[in-house]
């Protein structure tokens, strides 16, 4: 009897023994499963501009466990990734590794606002740096991250890439024509294999000189242009209101040939390419002076070619979405095509609820 006893008391101690051994390696499990989340990168590949201008790369804030979570415990807590133009003043990012579905998620999970929106014109000339981390002007501000026509993550903000060409003033397309509205038809509706304006008329017009000519204005011919690259930045003016504005657009003084005499460098063209989310309800208008075409999907949506005082179009993308064969949920290229041809002045202005611009 007391040997059982012995052997009852053995037992129930090896039982509690091994009942808290189990409990414990659950605990610690649990600890160790807490402890093996992983802090994701903070999208470092595609920062966002915080308020204060220094680059926000979230690296406390986007925790990952999988490698695609969009969670954003910390920082991004009052933000919502799903919802674009939004117009919150806080950035939001996605983790690296999310590859939402397109026209199913909504792209713009990177919105960024400088914080230093300004009244009067907006500086340019700036040197572009196009890198990995994102493009950067010389002030620190940096574009986010934004969706691919593929699905993947690509570069995505409020920065436009611009080529600017410097022309002499002897050029025959330059300070040789004036006028006082626009002159349309000077393009085709259609933009071109090589993604330049193609020229409509079989010969000159009461605004150009021919199309040989006019070919220089988007290509680089050596000796008659000198090509220089700078950024334009959109500023959110107000609540889902982006603008670029200049009232001296003159982003090449003293640069490629120089002044030539005048107070400013006035004869130049500009180009810029990128591309954008179309997801409804967007609207872009242009104010300004000289020649200015704007394509969406290859497709004229802006014609106020020619010489001119500032003169204003805008095109609603929901109006023309058919024209421009466009559907929502889909990115689209956008292509702008400017020329300061006279030395009366140079305006450039753009207003825009497309919050982000992904360059091409």
């Amino acid at each position: 009897m007391k040997s059982l006893v012995g052997w009852t008391t053995v037992i129930l101690a090896l039982a509690s023994a091994c009942g808290g051994a189990t409990e414990g390696t659950a605990t610690a499990g649990a600890t160790e499963g807490a402890s093996s989340s992983s802090t994701g990168p903070g999208n470092s590949s595609f920062p966002t501009t915080s308020a204060s201008g220094a680059s926000d790369s979230n690296t406390a804030g986007d925790t990952s466990t999988s490698g695609n979570s969009d969670s954003n415990s910390n920082s991004n807590s009052n933000s919502d990734p799903t919802t674009q133009g939004s117009n919150s003043d806080t950035a939001t990012t996605t983790s690296p590794g999310t590859d939402p579905t397109p026209g199913t998620s909504d792209p713009g999970t990177s919105t960024s606002t400088t914080g230093d929106t300004t009244a009067g014109d907006t500086t340019v000339g700036v040197s572009a740096s196009d890198t990995s981390t994102g493009s950067t002007t010389t002030d620190g501000s940096s574009s986010g991250g934004g969706e691919s026509s593929t699905g993947g993550m690509a570069e995505c903000g409020n920065l436009l890439d611009a080529t600017i060409r410097d022309f002499k003033v002897e050029h025959p397309d330059f300070e040789k024509y004036s006028g006082n509205v626009a002159y349309k038809g000077l393009v085709k509706v259609d933009l071109g294999g090589d993604q330049k304006p193609v020229y409509a008329a079989p010969g000159p017009t009461p605004q150009t000189s021919g199309p040989d000519n006019f070919k220089q204005w988007y290509n680089d011919v050596p000796g008659v242009n000198q090509a220089i690259n700078v950024q334009l930045m959109l500023t959110e003016i107000m609540p889902g209101i982006f603008q670029y504005k200049s009232d001296a657009f003159f982003p090449v003084d003293n640069q490629g040939f120089g002044n030539e005499g005048f107070g400013h460098n006035f004869a130049f063209t500009t180009e810029i390419h990128t591309q954008f989310i179309y997801n409804g309800g967007e609207v872009f208008t242009f104010i300004g002076d000289d020649d200015l075409w704007m394509f969406i999907n290859n497709k004229l949506a802006i014609d106020l070619g020619g010489l001119h005082p500032p003169d204003t179009q805008t095109v609603n993308l929901d109006a023309e979405a058919a024209n421009l064969g466009i559907v929502k949920g889909q990115v689209y290229p956008m292509d702008i095509f400017h020329a300061e041809r006279h030395s009366t002045g140079s305006n450039f202005r753009i207003d825009t609820t497309i919050g982000c611009f992904v360059p091409q």
